[in-house]
This record gives C-alpha cells, structure tokens and sequence, in this order.
C-alpha cells in the first residue's frame, strides 16, 4: 500500500525503515562479517529510506542503532547469538546493499530479506565435513607432514566437523562442541596411526605429532582476522569481542588437544621438514595451499567462485611465505608481506568475481593462522614446559598481529574508506 506524503512523515514510518536497517545488520553480523562492513550495510540502507542519519554500535553479538530523520529519532537493540560465517548468504546481502536505490521502500528490503533467509547452506553435512578434512590434510603436509599424517588429519578433521556441524545445528553451546569435536578428531587420528601398527611396527611413535593438524578446522580463523581489522578500524568493542570468543574457541580445543596427549602420551612437537628437491617442494605448497584455502573457504558456505578466487590468491601468497621463511626472513615478516599480498590482489580479483572481498581475502590468509603454534604453546603450558609454551605462544600472537597488520595496509592502499577517518 502506498503511503501519502504525510504519513511517511509519521514516526510510525521511521519506527519500521528503522527495523528494516536493524534487520540487515543483523544478518550481515550474523554471516560473520567485521562489524565496519555491518555498519556500512546499515548506512546504505538507512541512505536508500531518505533518512538524515544513522549511527550504530556494533559488537560480536549485539547492535545498538539510532536513525533520524528530521526533529524524531529511533533507537533498537538486538541481539545476535548465532555466531558464526557464511559467505554465500554474506555476497547476496552485499548484492541487496548495493543494489539500492534513494527511495526503497521497506517492503522491498524485507522481501529480499525472506527470500536470502530462505537460501539453505550450498553443502550437506558430508561435503562440509570432506571439505574440512582437505583443508586439514593440506594443513598437516604443510606443517611437514607426510602421508601418514595427511591421512591421518584427512580422517580426524573430518569426523570432528561432521560432529561439530551435528551439534551446532541443533544449538549445543559452542564451547563445549567444540572440546568434543577435538577429542574426536585425536581420537580417530590415533586410531588410524595405531591400526597401522598392524603392519607395519612403530607406525604410531614416529608419527603421533601430525595430530595436531587434525584439529586445526576449529581454528575461528574467521572471527580472528576480522577482529583484527575491526581493531585496525579503530573498533575496539567489536574487535575485542571477536578477540576474546577467537581464544575461548582455540582455548577449548586446545584443552582437548592437551588432554588427549597426557591421556595417550603423544606428542605434539614439531615435525622435521622433508628432505625433497626445491622444486618438488614448492610444487607440493602450491597444492596443499589451494587445497587448503578452497577446503577452508567452502568449509565457510562460500560459492564455488568465490573459493576458487579465495584459493589462488592463498596458494600463491602462502607458497611465498614459505619460501621466504626457508630463505631465511622471520616469519613475522613474511607473512607481513604475504598478506599485504592477499588484500592487494584481493582488491583486484573481488569486483572482477562481483564477490565481496572479506569472502576472497579472508579464507586466502586462514591458512596462515598459526593454529599448530597455538595448540602446542596450550599443550607445553599444561604439561609445565613453561619455555616452549612461550616460544610457541609469542610467535603464534605476533603472527596473528602480522596477518592484520598486512590485511589492514592493503585496505588503506586500496579504500579510502581505510585510508582516512570521516
């Protein structure tokens, strides 16, 4: 029904363009955005009704918003508890924000609202589940795994993520599917290693330490790196929550993972490199990296254009990491430089996808995340290795710190929006 001139001026007007924009940030902080994107599709919106301004807080799991129009203002809270990434329901709310025009109607954005709501996720529950374990077993060749370790990852990862996704479907509190998924992912992994001792003796100690690897599908590499660039936007309540629920996830597996290893006595120290040709070397990188980058981001819901972009902007990126830590640069600085890679060829290849580029850049440094790192610092804490608790937990930190800080050049390179505060 159309509205007179009027009555479009009634606060009953505002009341509903304003739950109109609150309903879009909702979904967008629910497919796992930053909160700066959360906020910009609020603007968007709030510019298309004709209102004179809009302005929202936005954390990981609440909204706060305000919108004016003329001499009356409206201000809601919500609240989001569904935390967590999909990237295809993330680009067909970026497609709706961008396609508005000054003058949308609130039947309109909420038409297209039930219909994107409607969209069920691209992938059942065993694709999800294969999807996690490729990424993994690129994850354990990467960490100087062999077949026995990329086996063996393949195998746990993919039971733990079949367990997580049954779980979290059903609404289980994350924390704890999380510290189970973990336990189950060791678990098969252990018995894999160990039913080969069937035929083959000792099978099992000289390869236990690839059970790390299998556990690194419950890294929140997604929640980590956009905590890391809402922090770099000067978003402090948004990036510290993000932060905090990162660690509490990556704390919960890794009590699993600590527990499992005093249980059985594995070990979780680094594995010695392979001794191969460089140039077999890089070869095998560049595969596992876009494996593990197409596994990780289909793992996210995304489509398979934006993981197919995602994963060769990480295979060439990681594979450059790599090989300058093995020519001897600090890791820090590496990555510094292979991120700064990522959001630069990011900026590029996005528009040309027509995909937003968080679904793009984000998956391609996942990869980089040092979740082994991290796992192995939480294990030596446990078990009173106070020395390389530290060594591993400062370099797992700084890391982290340097995938932001090369995500976070490469947007002020390429956005103004990034490059100066309005």
């Amino acid at each position: 029904m159309t509205r007179s001139g009027d009555e479009a001026l009634e606060p009953v007007e505002l009341i509903r363009q304003s739950g109109a924009v609150l309903r879009v940030g909702k979904a967008m902080l629910a497919s796992g955005t930053g909160s700066y994107r959360v906020k910009s599709a609020m603007q968007q919106v709030a510019r298309a009704f004709g209102l004179d301004r809009h302005e929202a807080h936005v954390t990981l799991t609440e909204i706060t918003t305000t919108s004016h129009r003329g001499a009356i203002f409206r201000t809601e809270v919500a609240e989001v508890r569904a935390v967590g990434v999909n990237a295809h329901r993330l680009g067909e709310l970026t497609d709706l924000t961008n396609a508005l025009q000054p003058g949308a109607t609130v039947e309109e954005v909420n038409r297209e609202l039930d219909r994107i709501e409607a969209i069920r996720p691209l992938y059942g529950a065993v694709p999800n589940a294969l999807f996690a374990a490729t990424a993994c077993g690129a994850f354990a060749f990467l960490n100087n795994g062999g077949v026995v370790e990329v086996v063996g990852a393949f195998l746990g990862a993919g039971a733990g993520q079949a367990l997580r996704r049954w779980f979290a479907h059903r609404g289980f509190n994350q924390f704890a599917v999380t510290m189970m998924a973990a336990a189950l992912a060791c678990l098969v992994y252990l018995g894999f290693v160990t039913a080969l001792d069937l035929s083959t003796a000792e099978v099992a100690a000289h390869h236990q330490a690839g059970f790390v690897s299998a556990v690194l599908f419950l890294v929140p590499g997604f929640a980590l790196v956009t905590a890391a660039l809402d922090l770099a936007k000067m978003d402090f309540s948004a990036g510290v929550a993000r932060a905090v629920y990162g660690m509490i996830i990556v704390t919960s597996a890794g009590l699993s993972v600590w527990g499992f290893a005093w249980l059985t006595g594995l070990s979780a120290d680094p594995i010695a490199p392979p001794d191969l040709d460089l140039w077999i070397v890089v070869a095998l990188r560049l595969v596992a990296s876009f494996l593990g980058v197409l596994g990780f981001a289909l793992m996210f819901n995304s489509t398979l254009r934006m993981a197919l972009g995602a994963a060769l902007i990480g295979m060439v990126a990681n594979v450059l990491r790599l090989q300058m830590a093995d020519a001897g640069a600090a890791m820090q600085a590496a990555t510094v430089v292979a991120t700064l890679v990522v959001g630069l060829l990011a900026a590029v290849v996005a528009p040309r996808l027509r995909v937003p580029r968080i679904t793009v850049s984000v998956p391609a440094v996942v990869i980089m995340v040092p979740g082994a790192a991290t796992y192995r610092a939480l294990v030596a804490l446990n078990n009173g290795d106070y020395e390389a608790a530290v060594a591993a937990g400062v370099t797992a930190f700084f890391v982290t710190i340097c995938i932001a800080i090369g995500l976070a050049g490469a947007r002020v390179l390429t956005d103004r929006a990034w490059a100066f505060e309005r």
